[in-house]
Formats: structure tokens, C-alpha cells, sequence
């Protein structure tokens, strides 16, 4: 371990939502970081993920106390070293996908909290891989134990966690039927692996064509992020017995439904997973990420940086992804 006696505050630029609302509210302010306290590291940021877990805190889907530091992921350096802690050095690189406040330029983490980033990946491509990394890591793994044979539906199958769910999906032996809203971004799921694609915003019988697409059967498993949009349709093109995994609402959150339908549509399954509940322990937070970097390393694991924005054009990044202009993973760097 190397420790820092340094006790002076270290000035950083931090991304804050002083009360809920559209992007517009988003302000970049100086800030005073306090040393690192027992059992945190001070980091230097060299990245920030932006997710839509972000939009919905600053929205106040999930209910936060205003005002606060915004996102989550990110990556750096270490800067500083707390007591108590035995496993982290100045120097080392870091990278951690949950936890609120990562929107600054230098932010104290718990130390427990963050996951080594090998050589071989560079920093920003490590804090595009966390969040949405291990969400993929545990939903093909662990929610829905994808093996050879499996048929799954993959929804924004372009987005950063649709990207991975292809490719993690195909290295375990699956089969993928994905969906987009314009031909560009078929084409960089067919790109990674898909069997069949489907644009979703022009199929007047979504369901009817992914069943179409999987020989006039229902498919294992429905990976749905976009919620409102295409809830309904995921459903409807489960087999028996099938999986619907809700792990997000890029089109709205989904409105409260019968349950009945599970029964009536083949006994199936429906699970609104977090990553939290999939890193609830140290062991398996290092599990996932280790893994979901390790592939990367090795060129198993390929991560599209689609866009990396000033911490002062954040509200642009955030506008771009809410409208789903985008493809692959965007970055702020402070």
C-alpha cells in the first residue's frame, strides 16, 4: 500500500443537478474534494459513462435529494489512498460502474467499490465498459443463463448494452434476433453478430416478425432497455415459459399491467433486474468486471465509443442519447 499524508482539499470541476428536470438544469461547478477518508481513494477521472440510469436520477424517476454530483461509471488514476486501505496504490487505474457523484474531474471512491483496469485498456474504453459491461455480463450469465441453442431478442441492438448482449450472446452459443430504428444501426448489429435484424420502428407486427425470424417460434429470452415502447411486443414473442428481462426504459417506463397476461400468453417470466442486486458483494463485483474487462483486453469484447463530450456539453450528450441518436457508448471527459 502507499499511502498520502497530503491533508489539503483538491479543486475539481463536478457535473451537478441542483433540482430535477430536462437537461437544461445540468450546471459544471468548482468544487472542494476532501482528502480520501478511511477505506476511499482520491481518483483522477479521466472518463465519465453517461447512462440513462443518470436521466432518470435527474428527472426524478429515482428520487434523489437535490442538489447532487450526477452519473455513476467512470475511470482513472489514484491519486491518494485513505487508511485502512491495503489493496490500491497511488498510480494504480481504476474503473467502477455504480455509485452516484462520478461526473467530476476528481472523485474519492470507496475502494471496495472499484475494479483494476489491466494494461492493454485504456481508460476511457474502461469507463464505457463498466455499467453497461456488467449489466450485459449479468443478464446473459445470471438472469437468463444464455447457452448453446438459446434464441435470444435484443432490443436498441446499436446501443451500449444492446452492442454487448450480441456479442456475449454469440460467444456463449446463442442465436440473436436484434432490433433497431434505422438501417445504420442493423447494420452494426448484423455487424457483431445477429442472425436476423429488424427495424423495429417500421414493423407493424414487431412480435409477428421476430417469430417470423425465429421459424414462426417464440424466442427464449426478450433483453428489453427501451420499456414503453416495446414492452408489449416482447411479450408477445416469448415461447412458453420464456423470459422477459425489463433492464431499462429508454421510451418511458413501462405503466402498471395485468399480471394475468404472464399466465395467458405460456406461464412466462418477467424481471426488472439492477446491477446492484448482480454486484451485491465485493467477490462478485470483481467477478463481473474483471471478466467483462479481461474480454476486452483480449479483443473477445469490442467497445464503440460513439461519442466523448466536454463536462460543459453535457446537457448535448445527454440530449443525443435521450433522443437515441447515438450508437455504442458516450463518454464526458473532465
Amino acid at each position: 500500500m502507499a499511502s498520502d499524508t497530503t491533508t489539503a482539499d483538491a479543486s475539481a470541476r463536478a457535473l451537478v443537478v441542483p433540482r430535477t428536470g430536462d437537461s437544461s438544469v445540468l450546471e459544471v461547478r468548482d468544487v472542494e474534494v476532501a482528502p480520501p477518508g478511511s477505506g476511499e481513494v482520491q481518483v483522477e477521472v479521466a472518463a465519465v459513462g453517461v447512462n440513462f440510469m443518470d436521466v432518470y436520477q435527474r428527472q426524478g424517476v429515482y428520487p434523489l435529494s437535490t442538489p447532487f454530483v450526477s452519473c455513476s461509471e467512470g475511470a482513472g488514476t489514484v491519486t491518494a489512498v485513505g487508511s485502512g486501505v491495503s489493496d490500491l496504490a497511488v498510480g494504480d487505474r481504476v474503473a467502477w460502474g455504480s455509485g452516484l457523484g462520478a461526473g467530476a474531474s476528481v472523485v474519492n471512491r470507496a475502494a471496495d467499490s472499484l475494479v483494476p483496469v489491466p494494461e492493454g485498456v485504456e481508460l476511457d474504453v474502461a469507463a464505457a465498459a463498466m455499467l453497461q459491461g456488467m449489466t450485459a455480463h449479468y443478464l446473459v450469465n445470471s438472469t437468463y443463463a444464455v447457452g448453446p441453442g438459446t434464441t435470444a431478442l435484443v432490443h436498441a441492438a446499436a446501443g451500449g448494452v444492446g452492442q454487448l448482449l450480441v456479442q456475449m450472446v454469440k460467444a456463449k452459443g446463442g442465436r440473436v434476433i436484434a432490433t433497431a430504428g434505422s438501417a445504420d444501426k442493423l447494420e452494426i448489429a448484423r455487424g457483431l453478430g445477429a442472425d436476423a435484424v429488424i427495424n423495429y420502428r417500421e414493423a407493424d407486427d414487431l412480435a409477428g416478425q421476430v417469430r417470423s425470424a425465429n421459424g414462426g417460434n417464440g424466442v427464449d429470452v426478450a433483453y428489453d432497455g427501451v420499456g414503453k415502447a416495446t414492452f408489449d411486443a416482447s411479450l408477445s414473442s416469448l415461447r412458453p415459459r420464456g423470459m422477459l428481462v425489463l433492464f431499462g426504459g429508454a421510451s418511458g417506463q413501462v405503466p402498471p399491467f395485468d399480471i394475468q397476461r404472464l399466465n395467458a400468453a405460456g406461464s412466462l417470466f418477467l424481471t426488472r433486474p439492477t446491477l446492484g442486486s448482480y454486484t451485491a458483494t465485493r467477490e462478485e463485483l470483481l467477478e463481473r468486471g474483471t471478466s467483462v474487462l479481461a474480454d476486452i483486453a483480449a479483443g473477445r469484447l469490442v467497445v464503440e465509443v460513439g461519442g466523448r463530450y466536454p463536462l460543459t456539453d453535457a446537457a448535448a450528450a445527454y440530449d443525443d442519447l435521450e433522443a437515441r441518436r447515438t450508437t455504442g457508448k458516450l463518454l464526458l471527459i473532465p
